[in-house]
C-alpha cells in the first residue's frame, strides 16, 4: 500500500515546477488523497538522500518549512534550494504562496 500512494505523491511533487511551491496538503489533493496531508510528509521522509525528486519544493499551509524532528539540517537545505529558485522568504521564514505557490492547470475531460 505505501509504495503505490507513495508514487502518486511523487508523481506530483515531480510536477512542480522549479521557483514555485506545494503544500503538503495540495500536494495530497492532486494525488486523490484529500485531508492526507500527512502521508505527504510520511512519503517525503521516506526518499533514499540524494534524491533527484524536488521535495524541496513541499512546504507547509502556513507557507513555511516544516522543521523536523531529527535535526539533520534539512530544513537549512530546503530553504538553499529554494533561494537557488528565487523563492523569497519574509523575515518570520514564510513563502508568499499568493505569489510563489504552484497552480496546476486543470485538465478538462
Amino acid at each position: 500500500m505505501p509504495t503505490e500512494t507513495y508514487g502518486l505523491i511523487y508523481r506530483v511533487v515531480a510536477r512542480i515546477p522549479r521557483g514555485r511551491v506545494a503544500t503538503y496538503g495540495q500536494v495530497a489533493a492532486l494525488a486523490g488523497m484529500p485531508r492526507h496531508a500527512r502521508v505527504v510528509g510520511y512519503a517525503l521522509n521516506a526518499l533514499s538522500s540524494p534524491s533527484p525528486l524536488p521535495w524541496h519544493r513541499v512546504v507547509n499551509a502556513r507557507g513555511q518549512i516544516s522543521m523536523r524532528s531529527a535535526g539533520d539540517g534539512m530544513d537549512v537545505l530546503q530553504r538553499l534550494r529554494l533561494e537557488a529558485e528565487r523563492v523569497r522568504f519574509d523575515a518570520k521564514g514564510s513563502i508568499a504562496l499568493a505569489k510563489f505557490q504552484w497552480l496546476p492547470r486543470v485538465r478538462k475531460g
